[in-house]
């Protein structure tokens, strides 16, 4: 699997034309795009930040997807940001789940006994 994260500063006059590019971009149910999961997030602190956090399957579907058209048009939005893109591509060979969490959260201690 691999996690792609997208880092979009928006210029605040523009926050709402990028936000509509950016649902548009994402496939509708039955089409062809092949990634796992797509999200779109805004940073808490700084709502001119979106980041756009994406699964796919393997480096084929990822690659696939960089030369779409789909991904030409997130390219296009570079006048209305504040700095360019920033792109991070994630390889993942393992994940775990909330298994993990609950085991780990097994072996804690209490701080204060009870």
């Amino acid at each position: 699997m691999i996690v792609v994260r997208i880092i979009m500063n928006v210029l605040p006059e523009k926050q709402k034309e990028v936000l509509q590019t950016l649902h548009s971009l994402i496939a509708s149910p039955g089409e062809t795009e092949d990634y796992l999961s797509y999200g779109i997030f805004c940073d808490l602190e700084d709502h001119n930040i979106f980041n756009l956090i994406s699964e796919w399957e393997t480096r084929k579907h990822l690659d696939h997807h960089l030369r779409s058209d789909r991904f030409r048009v997130l390219m296009g939005t570079k006048s209305l940001l504040f700095e360019p893109l920033r792109i991070q591509i994630f390889p993942v060979s393992d994940t775990e789940g909330m298994e993990t969490v609950n085991s780990m959260r097994k072996k804690l201690k209490p701080i204060y006994p009870i």
